[in-house]
C-alpha cells in the first residue's frame, strides 16, 4: 500500500536520478548499437546438439500418400468403398456422411539411398539427399482445420493467444544476431493460386515478451513496410532520434519497471539495426551463379526456393528460428496436378538447402524440419482430391544430431492411421527442444497460474529412435 512518505520518497529517487539521466542521454546521442538478445536459460541442461531451427511449412496441408507414405493396398483398392472398420465413429472434416470410397496414390514410388526408402518419384532432389533425412511417417495431430492445425503444430496448443515455437526458443536461447530478428517468418505462394491467408497469431509471442515474437520479411518489394528512412534524413540522425528515445524510454522504466518498457527499447534498437542488415540480408547477388542454380532461384523472386536461400543466409548471420510457410497445399480437389505443382516448387529447394548447410559445415547444427499441419484422407473427395485429415501424416527432419537415411514409424495398409511408433505434434516440439540443449518439461512459463509449456502436460516424449 502506498503512503504519502512512500510517494515522497519515489518522487525524491525520481528527482535526484534526473541529473544522472541529462549526463546519459547526452551521452547516448550517438547511432544505436544493439548486442544480440540473451535468453533466460544461461547454461543448458543438455547437450546442444543444433543451434538454430530452419521449419519449412507446408501449408494447406500436404497428402502423405502422394509424397512419403507408399500404399500398395490403397491403390489396389482405388474406387472401392473404405472398409467400415477404419472410419466408424471418426472424425471427418468434409466428408462425415459421405459415401467413403478408396482412392489410390496418384503417383508413382521410387527408391532412393542406401537403404532404398520408398518416396513419391516426384520428389528426386530430395531422394537425392535422403540419407540425410529422418522420415517420419506415424506423426499425427489433433486438430482438423487449417488454423487451429497451425496454431497446434507452432504453439502446442489450438488455443490462440500462446507463443510461438520460434518465440520460445527465442526466450530461451536468446540469438546470435545483434542486427537482425532471432525469429524470422518467410512465406511463398507458388503457381497453385490458393492464396490462404496465414494470420500472424501464428509467430505471435503470445504471453511471453513482446519482443520475442516473429519478425516477417517480404520476399518481394520492401522486406520490411516503413524501414526506410524518409528522404532528407540520414543515418546519423535517425541513429540519435533513437538514442534519445531509447534513453527517455529507460528513464521511464527505472520509475515503473514495466518489462515491456524494455521490450519498446530493444525494437527501437532492433529497427535501427535492420535498416542497414536486411538490405544486405536480402542481396542474393553476391551468392554467385553456382548457388543460384543450386537453389534453382533467381533474385528477389519471391520463391521458395528464394526463401530457402534466404533462410541459409539468416542461419549464418545468427538468426535462431526461421520459418518458411509455402501455401496452395490444400487439394480437396485435383491432388495428382496439384501435388505435381509442389514438387516442382518446393523439391530442389530443400535438396539444395541441406546440401549448402552441409557443404558449409553448418548442417550438423541446424535442425531442418519438413511439415504440414495435417494429413489427407485415403478415400476421394469430389472424385479427385482428399479431405483433411489429422490420424496420420509424414514429415521429415534433418541435421543436428538427428539419423539420416532412416524411416521412423508406419501408418496402417491404406495410410488411415498411423499404428507403429505413433508420434505426436508434442513429441516432435520436445525432440526439437532436446536437440536444442532444452529439457522440455523443465521449460516453462508461469501463466495464469499454471507452468506453461511448449510441448504440453500430456507426457510428451523425445522420439529418441531418431537421433544419432
Amino acid at each position: 500500500m502506498f503512503t504519502r512518505s512512500n510517494l515522497q520518497r519515489r518522487a525524491f529517487l525520481g528527482k535526484s536520478s534526473q541529473g544522472l539521466g541529462a549526463i546519459a542521454l547526452a551521452s547516448m546521442l550517438q547511432p544505436a548499437h544493439a548486442a544480440p538478445m540473451r535468453g533466460v536459460l544461461g547454461k543448458l541442461p543438455l547437450p546442444q546438439k543444433a543451434k538454430r531451427v530452419i521449419w519449412l511449412t507446408m501449408a494447406g496441408g500436404p497428402s502423405h500418400l502422394e509424397t512419403f507414405d507408399p500404399k500398395p493396398k490403397l491403390a489396389e483398392m482405388d474406387g472401392k468403398p473404405m472398409p467400415e472398420s477404419f472410419t466408424k465413429g471418426q472424425q471427418l472434416a468434409q466428408l462425415q456422411g459421405k459415401p467413403l470410397n478408396c482412392f489410390g496414390p496418384q503417383h508413382k514410388f521410387a527408391k532412393f539411398g542406401k537403404n532404398q526408402i520408398e518416396i513419391c518419384e516426384l520428389f528426386p532432389h530430395i531422394g537425392s539427399v535422403i540419407d540425410d533425412i529422418c522420415l517420419i511417417r506415424s506423426m499425427t495431430t489433433d486438430a482438423i482445420n487449417h488454423d487451429p492445425a497451425h496454431m497446434f503444430m507452432n504453439t502446442g496448443s489450438q488455443i490462440a493467444g500462446r507463443p510461438s515455437m520460434g518465440s520460445w526458443i527465442t526466450y530461451g536461447l536468446g540469438t546470435e544476431a545483434a542486427d537482425l530478428p532471432g525469429f524470422v517468418v518467410l512465406t511463398s505462394l507458388g503457381q497453385g493460386g490458393q492464396n490462404q491467408p496465414i494470420a500472424a497469431r501464428q509467430w505471435s509471442s503470445g504471453f511471453l515478451p513482446s519482443k520475442y515474437q516473429g519478425v516477417q520479411l517480404r520476399a518481394k518489394g520492401d522486406p520490411v513496410l516503413y524501414l526506410t528512412n524518409p528522404n532528407g534524413v540520414t543515418r546519423d540522425r535517425q541513429g540519435a532520434d533513437v538514442a534519445a528515445i531509447n534513453a527517455l524510454n529507460k528513464q521511464h522504466d527505472a520509475l515503473v519497471d514495466d518489462p515491456e518498457i524494455a521490450t519498446r527499447i530493444a525494437q527501437y534498437e532492433m529497427a535501427f539495426q535492420m535498416q542497414a542488415s536486411v538490405p544486405d540480408l536480402m542481396d542474393v547477388s553476391a551468392e554467385g551463379a553456382k548457388t543460384l542454380e543450386l537453389y534453382g532461384c533467381q533474385p528477389g523472386d519471391g520463391s521458395f526456393a528464394s526463401n530457402c536461400l534466404l533462410a541459409r543466409r539468416l542461419a549464418e548471420r545468427g538468426t535462431r528460428f526461421i520459418q518458411l510457410y509455402h501455401k496452395d497445399w490444400d487439394h480437396h480437389g485435383g491432388v495428382k496436378l496439384g501435388v505435381g505443382q509442389k514438387a516442382k516448387e518446393i523439391d530442389r529447394a530443400c535438396m539444395a538447402l541441406i546440401t549448402d548447410l552441409k557443404q558449409r559445415g553448418m548442417l550438423d547444427e541446424t535442425l531442418i524440419v519438413w511439415a504440414g499441419e495435417f494429413g489427407r484422407t485415403p478415400m476421394s473427395q469430389g472424385g479427385s482430391g482428399r479431405d483433411h485429415h489429422n490420424k496420420a501424416m509424414s514429415v521429415w527432419l534433418a541435421g543436428a544430431g538427428i539419423q539420416g537415411g532412416i524411416v521412423h514409424g508406419a501408418t496402417d495398409d491404406l495410410g488411415y492411421a498411423a499404428e507403429e511408433k505413433i508420434t505426436t505434434v508434442h513429441d516432435l516440439h520436445a525432440t526439437m527442444l532436446h536437440q536444442l540443449g532444452i529439457k522440455h518439461d523443465a521449460f516453462s512459463f508461469k501463466f495464469q497460474g499454471l507452468d506453461a509449456k511448449l510441448s504440453g502436460v500430456e507426457g510428451a516424449k523425445v522420439i529418441k529412435d531418431i537421433l544419432a
